[in-house]
């Protein structure tokens, strides 16, 4: 038990050290349908194009219902910024054809349903239900990934299994907002290249730093 609390403990002062240096998340959206819609244009888009053209669908088409009845051309040429737009514009049409014709416009809130969407992954699943539906949940993203993996939290280059480990690892409790957090230091700490390892709030925790200094 006292093992138990030690790690509890360690693992709470490395997530609040870690917030410290993070600035706060901007959501462009809470609701569910929206969520889900930008979450799925994320892939390879930089936060700010993601939202810019989750608004602009947003704007257009208001709903489930209206985005189901858009036209691709349309969609595409609102989202032209995204990363395979092609692909995603149809993509986020399909996602709300589906969610009308099998949920009558109410987004599903179990992985199991989430994930049956085309383009609906875990990591996708997971942040709706965290940022949508306000249900504690782990979403593996390349920030939370590689965080994960330069720390010691995870010992898989599979974001599946890396949630998997994070799960049994950390306390439930603090599931919630531990994403956005962990993108937010991984942008500005934690770079993919050039890690700011000497400003590190976490260093003496993390086995990247160790080998780094060896």
């Amino acid at each position: 038990m006292a093992d138990e609390d030690n790690n509890r403990h360690s693992l709470s002062e490395i997530i609040s050290l870690m917030r410290d240096q993070s600035p706060l998340h901007h959501f462009e959206f809470s609701d569910p349908f929206w969520v889900l819609i930008g979450t799925i244009m994320s892939h390879r888009t930089k936060d700010a194009i993601t939202d810019k053209a989750a608004r602009g669908l947003y704007e257009k088409y208001k709903d489930c219902n209206g985005l189901s009845e858009a036209k691709y051309e349309d969609v595409l040429s609102i989202i032209d910024r995204v990363g395979f737009k092609t692909v995603k514009a149809k993509r986020v049409i399909d996602a709300a054809k589906l969610l009308k014709d099998k949920y009558n416009c109410k987004v599903p809130a179990t992985i199991e349903q989430l994930t049956e969407i085309k383009g609906v992954g875990r990591k996708t699943a997971n942040v709706v239900l965290a940022d949508g539906f306000n249900v504690p949940a782990i979403a593996v993203d390349t920030h939370v990934q590689r965080i994960s993996r330069r720390i010691g939290w995870s010992g898989s280059d599979d974001p599946d299994a890396t949630e998997q480990e994070l799960r049994r690892l950390i306390p439930e409790d603090l599931w919630l907002g531990l994403n956005p957090m962990m993108v937010e230091f991984g942008k500005k700490v934690c770079k993919p290249v050039s890690p700011l390892c000497s400003q590190c709030n976490i260093k003496q925790y993390c086995n990247y730093y160790k080998l780094k200094i060896g």
